[in-house]
């Protein structure tokens, strides 16, 4: 059994005309959870299950609790989620829609994440939100989908938080002999932990998170996120909130699909037109989702 999906790659004929390139869209927006996240956690809480593991217990801002809640239904396993006070009132309903306790604690993620390390134990196993090897091994499996359908990436353009998406991303483009690809990485200025840590050639843990893209919002980029930004070609870009939110609207109009602003970050750089490629570049964008976005969230 898989719990993630192999999800759509859709040409945006909008987005290609605005950008004079080819733009691809891998809609991991359509995983069954709303998010890429399903593809991290699925994969490691069936590798724990299969192991032993009699339950899970995670942390999240919101698509990882998600997606591990979605796990664990699939597994017939019992999850726990422990959000931070910043996690939206809809986020939480998901959590819980999908059968998963829920428990708020702290202000920040950081301090939720202390929690759901206090609770585990040899039998119920905590699945980190973006900081493990497995949850890469199964991200990069959307780049095995994206080759297998005869698209070759001359650059990928994705949003960054923790990291997770970022590692898995690379980790498939090495499989497949594309370790060269220029990744384009896009975080709003509220929760630029990458841009930081690449500017001062160190892990940074930043003082303050603000902003409507909460989904984002990791203090400190993982040491893995990091160590690929050293080694490959990894572009980092800031947009503001209003550039994410304009790009979600934008991305509806034209796709008729809802993402938040958390991914509306990376379409920022194409609705803005921040970078440049070649007319016959082959653009792929990770269209990383986000389940608890809703119309209403956009017009505030």
């Amino acid at each position: 059994m898989t719990i993630s999906i192999e999800t759509p790659l859709l040409y945006s004929q909008p987005l290609s005309a605005l950008n004079r390139c080819h733009v691809w869209l891998k809609m991991e927006s359509s995983q069954p959870s709303g998010s890429f996240k399903l593809r991290s956690a699925g994969h490691a809480c069936q590798h724990y299950a299969e192991q032993g593991a009699k339950g899970f217990v995670s942390s999240s801002g919101g698509n990882a609790g998600i997606a591990v809640a979605y796990s664990g239904r699939k597994l017939n396993l019992p999850v726990t989620v422990v959000v931070p006070e910043t996690t939206s009132a809809r986020a939480r309903q998901l959590i819980e829609q999908q059968g998963a306790k829920l428990i708020v604690h702290g202000k920040i993620w950081a301090e939720a994440n202390e929690l759901a390390l206090a609770m585990a134990s040899e039998e119920i196993v905590y699945i980190h939100p973006f900081d493990n090897p497995l949850l890469w091994d199964g991200i990069s499996e959307l780049v095995d989908e994206v080759v297998a359908q005869q698209v070759k990436p001359d650059a990928v353009l994705l949003s960054v938080g923790g990291g997770s998406l970022l590692s898995g991303v690379a980790q498939g483009l090495e499989k497949h002999g594309l370790a060269q690809t220029p990744i384009y990485a896009a975080e709003t200025f509220g929760t630029g932990s990458l841009n930081a840590a690449i500017k001062a050639d160190r892990l940074v843990r930043l003082e303050k998170l603000s902003g409507i893209a909460t989904t984002l919002a990791a203090s400190q980029v993982c040491e893995n996120a990091f160590n690929v930004s050293k080694k490959h070609d990894v572009r980092s870009h800031l947009v503001t909130d209003e550039e994410a939110v304009a790009a979600c609207k934008a991305f509806l109009n034209d796709h008729r699909t809802l993402v938040e602003p958390a991914c509306g970050a990376a379409l920022a750089l194409l609705y803005g037109q921040k970078a440049t490629f070649k007319p016959d570049d082959n653009l792929l964008v990770i269209v990383c989702g986000g389940a608890s976005v809703t119309y209403e969230d956009l017009l505030k």
